[in-house]
């Protein structure tokens, strides 16, 4: 399991943000990874302003 970071969404955010992404056809390719875990490294980059290849590697 990840650690948690100050600019992760909590739950109740989630629910709200999650539900406006926009869900796959049934002829999109499968998706591979979790949009709240997207959504949490674009937080943390706006948050803490570090490039990308500083990113954690979590």
């Amino acid at each position: 399991m990840r650690q948690g970071y100050d600019s992760d969404l909590t739950d109740q955010e989630w629910k709200i943000i999650g539900g406006m992404l926009l869900t796959p056809s049934k002829l999109d390719r499968p998706v591979i990874v979790d949009k709240r875990e997207v959504v949490n490294g674009i937080f943390y980059i706006l948050k803490n302003g570090c490039t990308w290849k500083n990113l954690p590697h979590d």
